[in-house]
C-alpha cells in the first residue's frame, strides 16, 4: 500500500474512533445488569430495606443508570443548556411503542419527581416539574457552574402493573468549566441557620438505619412539617457514576408513632462499597431546606479529590464540612 493510501485509510478509522466515542459520550449511559428498577427499593414500613437489600452480601440495586428500563424511556428535548442561567427543562416520558406516557401514579404527592445533580455532586436540585396534556414535563432551572449534570426522573407509570422507576440521562451545561472535587467527609451540614446531623453506617449490601437530627440555635426542632407526604426525603448519589438512590423516613405524619422531628430516620442498602453524597429535604417554617453529607460506604477506591477516602469509614465517622441550599422559585436547591 502506498504512503497515500495509508494516510487515507489510518484517517479513516480514526474519525470512526472518534465518531465512536463521542456518540458514546452523548447518546448512551451505563447499564444496569439488575433485573429490576431500583428507586424507592427502600420504603416506610420495611423494617429491613425490603427487596434485595435485605439479603446482605448482594449489592442493593442501582437506578439512574439507565435511560431506558422496562420498556420506557426518557427523552430529554434539552440536553444542552447554558450556565447561570433560567432555562426551561422539557423532556417526556416513552412507552415501549415510542408514545409519550401521560397518566402516572401519584407518589409522595407528585406524579414525578425530578433530580438533578452535577458530576462532582457539588450542585444538587429536587424539582418538580409540571406536565403538560401531550405528556411533556417542563421545570425552570438554573445551574450555577459548567460542567456534566445528571437528570433523574422518578415515577411510576399508571399502567396496570407497572413499577416504580428512575431513568437516568445526561445533560450538559454549557460555559467556563472548572471541575471540583467532591466535598469532603461530612456527618454535620449547617444550613439556613440549622445543624443537621448524620448517624448511622451507610452499608454495602446491608440494611442500615440513618439517622439525621435537626436543631437551630441549639434546639432540638420538634415541629418539622410534612413535605411531600413525610418529614424528610434522602437522595443517595454514588460519586462517579451518579447511581441512584431514594429512600423515604421509618413512619409517616399522622401515623400515631412518628414525631415531627428533631430525628428523622430512613433505613437504606447502598449498591456497593463507595463514596457517597446524600442529601437531605426537610421543611420548617414554611420552608424547604436542604442538607448534605458526604460519607463512604464499605471501603472505596483512591479518588485523589476530598471525600474520596481509600479506608473504611461508617456513616458516623466521618468529619463536618458545612455547606449550604437556597429555596429558588419552589425548587429545593443546594
Amino acid at each position: 500500500m502506498n504512503t497515500a493510501s495509508r494516510i487515507t485509510t489510518y484517517t479513516a478509522a480514526l474519525a470512526v474512533s472518534f465518531g465512536a466515542a463521542y456518540g458514546v459520550g452523548t447518546v448512551t449511559t451505563p447499564v444496569s445488569t439488575d433485573p429490576e428498577p431500583a428507586a424507592h427499593a427502600e420504603h416506610a414500613g420495611a423494617p429491613d430495606g425490603g427487596g434485595e437489600a435485605s439479603q446482605g452480601g448482594h449489592d442493593a440495586p442501582a437506578g439512574g443508570l439507565q435511560v431506558s428500563e422496562g420498556g420506557y424511556t426518557l427523552d430529554l428535548r434539552t440536553p444542552r443548556v447554558p450556565a447561570a442561567r433560567t432555562t426551561e427543562l422539557r423532556f417526556v416520558i416513552r412507552d415501549s411503542t415510542g408514545r409519550q406516557v401521560t397518566a402516572f401514579q401519584r407518589e409522595h404527592d407528585k406524579e414525578l419527581h425530578l433530580i438533578l445533580a452535577s458530576q462532582d455532586l457539588t450542585t444538587y436540585r429536587h424539582l418538580h416539574p409540571t406536565r403538560a396534556a401531550d405528556g411533556t414535563w417542563s421545570t425552570p432551572a438554573n445551574l450555577p457552574a459548567a460542567g456534566g449534570y445528571r437528570l433523574f426522573a422518578d415515577f411510576t407509570p399508571a399502567a396496570k402493573g407497572a413499577k416504580n422507576l428512575t431513568l437516568g440521562a445526561d445533560l450538559a451545561v454549557a460555559g467556563d468549566y472548572r471541575p471540583a472535587p467532591v466535598p469532603a467527609a461530612s456527618t454535620t451540614d449547617m444550613v439556613d441557620g440549622y445543624t443537621v446531623t448524620l448517624t448511622g453506617p451507610l452499608r454495602p449490601g446491608t440494611a442500615g438505619e440513618l439517622n439525621l437530627n435537626v436543631t437551630k440555635a441549639g434546639r432540638p426542632v420538634t415541629d418539622l412539617q410534612p413535605y411531600l407526604g413525610a418529614y424528610g426525603h434522602l437522595v443517595a448519589l454514588r460519586s462517579g457514576d451518579l447511581a441512584y438512590l431514594h429512600v423515604h423516613p421509618n413512619g409517616a405524619p399522622g401515623d400515631g408513632e412518628t414525631e415531627p422531628g428533631p430525628d428523622v430516620s430512613f433505613t437504606a442498602t447502598a449498591p456497593s462499597a463507595g463514596t457517597y453524597r446524600l442529601f437531605l429535604d426537610f421543611k420548617h417554617n414554611g420552608t424547604v431546606h436542604t442538607a448534605a453529607f458526604t460519607v463512604t460506604a464499605g471501603t472505596a477506591p483512591a479518588t485523589g479529590g476530598a471525600g474520596g477516602a481509600g479506608d473504611a469509614r461508617d456513616a458516623g465517622d466521618a468529619e463536618p464540612t458545612g455547606s449550604s441550599a437556597e429555596e429558588e422559585a419552589g425548587n429545593h436547591q443546594h
